[in-house]
């Protein structure tokens, strides 16, 4: 792509608004990643006792195990959510935007 194409899409309002919506939707995925890992840790380190529990009685598996599983299911959930978005929102609009500039020639 030459760089007069490359310089009209990013002068665009739709890409701006595009790039926008993006990094919105990332930070908001990503910043709910991190209060539940930390928020994870931190319940860790303040109540051990509570994590160490078993489910049930007689059973070997404690809460701290399925809480942690259930971490790693909410990070693949989330990363399934940032690509459905992706796949229906992020790129037709770029596809869109792209489609137009080649118009342009």
């Amino acid at each position: 792509m030459q760089q007069v194409h490359i310089d009209s899409i990013k002068a665009s309002a739709a890409y701006r608004r595009l790039i926008t919506s993006r990094r919105r939707f990332s930070f908001t995925l990503t910043a709910l990643m991190v209060v539940i890992f930390y928020g994870f840790i931190l319940f860790v380190a303040l109540a051990p006792h509570m994590l160490a529990h078993p489910l049930y009685a007689g059973a070997t598996t404690s809460v701290g195990v399925v809480a942690g599983v259930g971490i790693i299911l909410t990070s693949i959930g989330l990363t399934g959510w940032y690509v459905l978005h992706a796949n229906r929102t992020l790129d037709p609009s770029m596809s869109a935007l792209l489609a137009s500039v080649r118009k342009g020639d």
